[in-house]
């Protein structure tokens, strides 16, 4: 454990350090702020665009930040021949792909960190400048706790991402395994879909492929409540625990494959 945690420790330092990740944060600040100028175009609504811009460009920004450093979490250490003298330490090689993971986990809670302080830092800003005779327009709070569930959400269903990207790295290339990732993410958005395919395209064979991929692919659009959180529909406790148990589920087979594809590789 000591092990996999000084892994973690060397990933979340080189990805600070890494230009994408302050990138991605910049260009996520600046769309919320942006989203000022835009909630401002429609009187009474503002707040409500305000959450779901946010909230999507949390979601978005920290996307593109798990599966573009996740990709290269191991491919890089290989192509670099690093991957070599670490294990020649004293670590498994379960412990090194445990520790890159834990460390993206840590680069990700960094980024979601950075986005809500800005999200709510511009609806408290906006709140002070809108005037009393119209403070009924605004149907929540500027410290609006729910958007907390929905930011939660956003970070479970990004560290389930990421142990997809880390899978695909374990044997793949930077380029196939993003186009794996995204492609399961795509599909995993429109998982209820596949249940029902035999109904949708007419063919049995058809309902068969997608009721199996329905059963083992993930279902991405569990984590997505931030319509619910922005309309003021409740998101229960329940099914917050429910959905985690659901995605630390998948995390941990995932997160196995990734530990036995890894120690079966050869690096001669």
């Amino acid at each position: 454990m000591t092990a996999a945690l000084s892994v973690a420790g060397a990933v979340f330092r080189e990805s600070v350090r890494d230009r994408i990740f302050y990138n991605l944060v910049l260009f996520a600040v600046l769309l919320v702020g942006a989203s000022i100028v835009i909630g401002q175009l429609t009187a009474g609504q503002d707040v409500k665009i305000i959450k779901d811009l946010g909230l999507s460009a949390t979601s978005v920004f920290g996307l593109f930040i798990s599966i573009f450093v996740g990709i290269n979490i191991v491919s890089k250490e290989v192509e670099r021949r690093s991957v070599y003298p670490l294990l020649a330490k004293p670590i498994r090689r379960s412990e090194f792909i445990i520790g890159k993971y834990v460390g993206l986990l840590l680069t990700l809670l960094m980024n979601i960190l950075v986005m809500t302080v800005a999200l709510y830092s511009v609806l408290f800003w906006l709140k002070r400048g809108v005037p009393e005779n119209i403070q009924g327009a605004w149907d929540a709070p500027a410290m609006d706790p729910a958007l907390l569930k929905a930011i939660g959400l956003i970070y479970v269903d990004l560290a389930l991402v990421t142990a997809l990207a880390v899978l695909f790295s374990t044997y793949s290339s930077p380029m196939l395994s993003a186009v794996f990732t995204v492609c399961l993410y795509v599909v995993g958005q429109f998982n209820e879909d596949l249940k029902r395919l035999d109904q949708i395209v007419g063919a049995p064979a058809a309902g068969i492929i997608g009721k199996a991929c329905y059963y083992v692919l993930p279902d991405f659009a569990k984590f997505d409540v931030k319509l619910a959180v922005v309309h003021g529909v409740t998101v229960s406790g329940g099914y917050m625990l429910w959905t985690t148990a659901y995605a630390a589920a998948y995390i941990a087979a995932l997160l196995f494959g990734a530990c036995v594809i890894f120690s079966r590789r050869d690096f001669k």
